[in-house]
């Protein structure tokens, strides 16, 4: 797998794990077991959260299991076509209501925090994790049980790295670490400006 500081440079001093953490689509097929799996939940739990609320939870089918059929065919085809070789298939969902009926404001926000530690702590490990936007939120929520309370977020993909050549052709171009923009086109001190 390339590591993303083969090719990104920050404009700032950060740990090379910053850049080398990337979200490639080619994965091997090999299964993971739970334990392997529930090392990256670990990381996720110990996320920071307001008022210590950690509304994330995370359900997930491995592949060749009773569930994996269910969380695959809520990916759009686009993604479906390389997910398809994922060792796990990961749904994010964060709680907006408390026990009390009270609003989260912060419910998005702490479980993307849970999110970013499962992605680096999958990256640690050798994994390949790729998050994804790209499924049907409605009927994740009914298929999976979701209760009201909880907001669906996000999914991602699990998996042992391969070559980028086990893509379909269409995607094999594509699979090579994303730059970002500038830091000075997002964060601005003070009031906000357009660029």
């Amino acid at each position: 797998m390339i590591k993303g500081s083969e090719i990104r440079h920050a404009d700032h001093p950060i740990d090379p794990l910053f850049l080398d953490r990337w979200s490639p689509r080619a994965m091997s097929g090999e299964a993971l077991s739970a334990e392997e799996l529930l090392t990256l939940f670990e990381a996720a739990r110990w996320a920071p959260s307001s008022g210590n609320a950690q509304p994330w939870r995370m359900l997930y089918a491995r592949r060749d299991t009773p569930a994996w059929p269910a969380f695959l065919g809520l990916l759009t085809d686009s993604n479906r076509v390389w997910a398809t070789r994922a060792s796990a298939l990961v749904l994010f969902v964060s709680r907006s209501i408390d026990d009390r009926g009270r609003t989260s404001v912060t419910h998005s926000y702490d479980t993307g925090a849970a999110w970013g530690l499962f992605a680096l702590q999958g990256y640690l490990k050798g994994y390949v994790v790729h998050g994804m936007q790209g499924f049907d939120y409605e009927r994740a929520r009914t298929a999976l049980d979701i209760p009201a309370q909880f907001r669906v977020e996000a999914m991602a993909a699990v998996g042992k790295p391969a070559a980028k050549e086990t893509l379909p052709e269409a995607l094999q171009a594509r699979e090579t670490p994303s730059a970002r923009r500038a830091l000075g086109e997002t964060v601005f001190e003070g009031r906000w400006r357009t660029i």
